[in-house]
């Protein structure tokens, strides 16, 4: 699987992105699929997953009611829509894929593809 992270740019506070993740190589509709990001200077954290059919998903606190993901399982990609940024969601934004559905989603070890970053700066 091959996943590829787009959608990412320079944002004013308040504004909103919407960041993809293409898969290809495979279909991704048997995978749990995750966005975690990585501010600069900090570990990479979980923001959000949602699982093969779209009915189970989960956020950090700090994105609930700002973020969604989504998914269309036709197009192979996920999405995570971003509304009311805020400068502390700068970061590089990555999605993952895990096979085995592993319960501990918020984990990062618990993904077995990652694609390669897309980066979000929110000014302020």
């Amino acid at each position: 699987v091959q996943l590829q992270a787009s959608g990412g740019g320079l944002v004013q506070a308040g504004g909103s992105l919407r960041l993809s993740c293409a898969g290809s190589g495979r279909s991704l509709s048997t995978y749990r699929m995750g966005w975690f990001r990585q501010a600069p200077g900090k570990e990479r954290e979980f923001v959000a997953t949602i699982d093969w059919s779209g009915g189970n998903k989960y956020y950090v606190g700090s994105v609930k009611d700002r973020f969604t993901i989504s998914r269309d399982n036709a197009k192979n990609t996920v999405y995570l829509q971003m509304n009311s940024l805020k400068p502390e969601d700068t970061a590089v934004y990555y999605c993952a894929a895990d096979g085995y559905l592993n319960s501990r989603y918020y984990l990062d070890s618990t993904y077995d593809y990652w694609g390669q970053g897309t980066l979000v700066t929110v000014s302020s």
